[in-house]
């Protein structure tokens, strides 16, 4: 399609893919905040608080590619209308869950909806604007949803300290009966014509059941759920090679050792902030005595950085290659959660927890959008919305994993929310271990990373990126102006 930016039809279009993103944005962004109200209010232990946050993230990560794939193939209008409905009314369970049984299914059937419409909203922007305004459509988008992020924690903690917790899900409800008739009645349909074949069910089925068993074992200490991850992750793998190219995650794109390494480093990166900013937002109010509100404003400061500086490191990324940012990024955000090690039970606000939010903002405005300009360059064109997908459900999966795995390890108890002598205790465990894995990644990057992030002609649209969540679903891509990193940083044919 050819619509103009300057059309009617190219306003709604733009209006209705923010409006359907905003939603899972902002749920995303303000549920780590609600959480001790959540708890308080459901009489609920450490692992009800872990599942609010995994059972999302689990269907998330787990149906993501299915969901770009369903639009590619039924019509990208469709799959996103169903999504946002879809997400709708999970939310309206959620906030009418009776127990922390309901709203945990209802937070996996969230992430259902969530899988439908994420990929839908970029992909229905990329499929109908004319070439010459996709860039500006495609920033502008990028642009509304940063905004998004920077004042959802401030809405969310209202909304957690006025009318209560509930209100965090029960919000998407109206944005919904806004956004869904203006995508029936504005914005065209579109499909990928070229689409065909059966889609990769089982592949979908036994990688989230993998993660389910995984989350579990961590969460619940239960061996056996791990062994039975274990197999089930082994079986996804057996799965995928047998379907070859018709796989959900084609193993021949891991030839390229870029993509394969930058993927690696996309698994340390997000899940040290799947952890921290779970952590965080109940250490402020546990600990610190923040309220709702004053928890999410205390970690603005991350989101306004990405959002002023983010294209500025896109552009030095592109100027000097990935090494120095992916090295450097990820160093500082490292040195930002052992600052927040200052943050106890008599923090000042402008002497210990802004210091360790600027200098962790710096290090995520650093890393995150060379790194999805390296994901975009390490594979063939064709290839570019597979690779930036199968680069988000890694990130999401990261951040599932570190959320079950990280009070483990840090050592709190079911109860450990409720005192907040025993939670500081285990924070102060917990951030080294988050600074750790964020110092593999910088290592990763320093040995593996030697080509460009993308060619020096690359459209903007390569460099969008959705902040702290995780990198970019581009799933509709396909002609994006990206090239295939240089034979010399080895990729085998990914893109062959």
């Amino acid at each position: 399609m050819d619509i103009r930016m300057r059309s009617g039809t190219g306003h709604w279009i733009l209006f209705t893919t923010v409006l359907g993103s905003g939603m899972a944005l902002l749920d995303s962004t303000v549920v780590n905040v609600a959480l001790p109200h959540i708890g308080e209010d459901l009489d609920a232990d450490l692992a009800v608080l872990q599942w609010t946050v995994n059972a999302y993230m689990l269907t998330l990560a787990g149906l993501i590619l299915l969901g770009g794939s369903l639009g590619d193939r039924f019509g990208r209008r469709k799959v996103f209308v169903i999504g946002v409905v879809w997400f709708a009314l999970a939310s309206l369970l959620c906030g009418l869950a009776p127990n922390a049984g309901v709203l945990i299914g209802a937070r996996a059937l969230q992430g259902v909806g969530g899988a439908l419409l994420t990929p839908g909203s970029l992909a229905l922007i990329q499929a109908s604007f004319h070439e010459d305004d996709r860039a500006r459509a495609v920033g502008l988008w990028s642009g509304f949803g940063g905004v998004g992020a920077a004042i959802g924690p401030f809405v969310g903690g209202w909304l957690v300290d006025g009318p209560g917790w509930r209100w965090v899900f029960l919000l998407n409800v109206p944005l919904a009966a806004v956004c869904v008739p203006v995508a029936l009645r504005h914005v065209p349909e579109s499909r990928d014509e070229t689409a065909h074949g059966r889609f990769d069910v089982l592949g979908a089925v036994l990688g989230a059941a993998a993660l389910a068993l995984v989350t579990y074992a961590l969460i619940g200490a239960a061996w056996w759920a791990g062994a039975a991850g274990v197999l089930v992750g082994a079986g996804f793998v057996v799965v995928e090679r047998r379907r070859g190219e018709r796989a959900m995650v084609p193993p021949s794109i891991f030839r390229s050792r870029l993509f394969t390494a930058v993927n690696l480093v996309t698994l340390c990166v997000y899940a040290a902030f799947g952890g921290f900013f779970f952590l965080a937002a109940l250490q402020l109010q546990v600990v610190s005595g923040y309220s709702a509100l004053g928890a999410g404003m205390a970690m603005l400061p991350t989101t306004v950085l990405m959002l002023l500086l983010s294209a500025k490191s896109g552009e030095l990324g592109e100027r000097i290659g990935p090494r120095i940012p992916l090295t450097v990024g990820p160093l500082l955000c490292a040195a930002g959660m052992l600052l927040m090690l200052r943050v106890g039970e008599d923090a000042s606000y402008v002497q210990d927890v802004l210091p360790a939010m600027v200098v962790l903002g710096l290090g995520m405005t650093a890393l995150v959008a060379p790194l999805t300009a390296t994901v975009l360059a390490s594979v063939d064109v064709s290839r570019a919305g597979l690779a930036s997908g199968i680069n988000n459900a890694a990130a999401r999966a990261a951040g599932l994993i570190a959320v079950a795995a990280l009070p483990l390890l840090a050592g709190m108890g079911p109860e450990a929310y409720l005192s907040a002598e025993e939670f500081d205790a285990t924070f102060r465990r917990a951030m080294p271990m988050c600074a750790g894995i964020l110092v593999v990644g910088a290592g990763l990057a320093w040995t593996t990373m030697r080509t460009p992030a993308a060619p020096a002609d690359c459209h903007p649209e390569c460099k969008v990126h959705c902040g702290v969540q995780a990198p970019p679903l581009d799933p509709g891509q396909r002609d994006a102006p990206v090239r295939e990193a240089p034979a010399g940083e080895g990729d085998g044919g990914a893109g062959s």
